[in-house]
């Protein structure tokens, strides 16, 4: 048998294996759900899948391991990070293999969009923990996402420095989907309110020398610098060399989004993170009753070193999610039914109210502008200001 036939047999079994699966998900209601969590486990991002692990294991601990009346059972695959080929054929071995009912995880946007025509073919609901890149969710009608976008913690960040009298700013950003779309958001936002961006640096994701970049900027002189990088190793390396250069002490103000000061990364940054503001839906010190049982719960089971991130927080909001749209369809978890009753979904997170906006599948939420201050010995981002009902604006003129 050539290549070529071998692989149009295993597509054909595939999509057959797809078809079956979604006819036998209408009668399991009272069967185990059996949830794949995609994610990174392994390599330099693998606090992405810790994270996630220690969210859902949360609610289902609060929960008597069960969500919409069902026991759950999590089966998790490491894509050790961006990795679309391996995403797809995970996606496709958990469906035909593992005969999961719903798809999650999915840390990295080209991971979430390699997934997505898998989730399509085999009418599989598919919750996004954290990818952000804004089409994600338009990339198949069975997706929904409950993390964020990048444009959406990005606009709110733009207004906020025309706000501060910044009107001439530098952007730099990781070149890839989700850096390009912060890029693109900011731009829009800052120049249709009068500002001016004199100046655009996309850096490549893997060990880049910000050396150049930060003195190109400081040569430049803007009045500030937004700028977006994946939270792990990129946010830290940036503020070191920009603390080296002298760039505050050259009078140039910075900002970006919460990746920068992801809460999982914030003790090992260090100071080098102090004073920076930045805009996003989830610090662990937001001051909530809910979250401030949410933190003591999760220190219960995690002890206190590892910090919620906005990881775990969506990870336990995905479990809430999945639990009351079961509810709601009394235990059915086939495509068609559980993604009509997700949209329009509303309820109380550890980072304040949500919904599953009923047109697009994106989540609707709070954005918080934050600074890093050292409070009782611990960097943390403490919020003073808030946009509220932030939906993604990249998908808003057409609500």
């Amino acid at each position: 048998m050539t290549t070529m036939t071998k692989r149009t047999v295993l597509s054909t079994l595939l999509l057959a294996g797809f078809g079956m699966l979604g006819t036998m998900a209408a009668q399991a209601a009272d069967e185990p759900l059996r949830i794949g969590l995609i994610a990174t486990y392994s390599g330099p991002y693998a606090d992405y899948g810790r994270q996630f692990d220690a969210g859902v294991a949360l609610y289902l601990k609060e929960h008597g391991g069960k969500v919409g009346g069902r026991t759950v059972e999590i089966i998790k695959k490491d894509t050790a990070g961006p990795a679309p080929d391996a995403a797809k054929r995970i996606a496709q071995e958990l469906i035909v293999r593992d005969k999961v009912n719903v798809l999650t995880g999915l840390d990295f946007s080209p991971n979430a969009y390699a997934v997505g025509a898998i989730a399509t073919q085999a009418k599989i609901p598919t919750i996004v923990m954290n990818a952000a890149s804004s089409a994600i969710t338009t990339s198949s009608p069975y997706v929904a996402r409950l993390s964020f976008t990048v444009q959406q913690v990005t606009d709110p960040m733009a207004r906020y420095m025309l706000k501060e009298g910044i009107k001439d700013a530098y952007t730099v950003v990781a070149d890839y989907a989700s850096g390009v779309d912060a890029e693109t958001a900011f731009k829009k936002t800052f120049t249709a309110g009068g500002g001016k961006v004199s100046g655009e640096v996309r850096t490549p994701m893997n060990n880049p020398d910000f050396s150049a970049y930060v003195q190109r900027i400081k040569d430049a002189k803007p009045q500030a610098v937004f700028f977006f990088f994946p939270s792990g190793v990129m946010p830290p390396a940036f503020l070191k060399v920009w603390k080296e250069r002298g760039m505050e002490q050259a009078g140039i103000k910075l900002y970006a989004t919460g990746e920068a000061t992801d809460d999982s990364y914030l003790d090992a940054t260090g100071d080098v993170a102090l004073g920076l503001v930045t805009s996003h839906h989830y610090s662990f010190a937001h001051l909530s009753p809910k979250n401030q049982k949410f933190v003591k719960d999760f220190a219960a089971d995690n002890g206190t070193k590892l910090r919620p991130s906005y990881f775990a927080v969506t990870a336990y909001d995905a479990m809430a999610a999945i639990d009351l749209t079961l509810q709601k369809t009394k235990g059915d978890a086939s495509g068609d039914k559980f993604m009509d009753a997700l949209r329009g979904l509303r309820f109380e997170s550890p980072r304040g109210p949500v919904e599953v906006d009923p047109l697009t599948r994106d989540i609707v939420q709070t954005v918080y502008i934050r600074k890093t201050e050292r409070v009782n010995g611990q960097l943390v981002n403490v919020e003073f200001d808030k946009f509220d009902r932030v939906k993604d604006p990249a998908k808003e003129s057409s609500n």
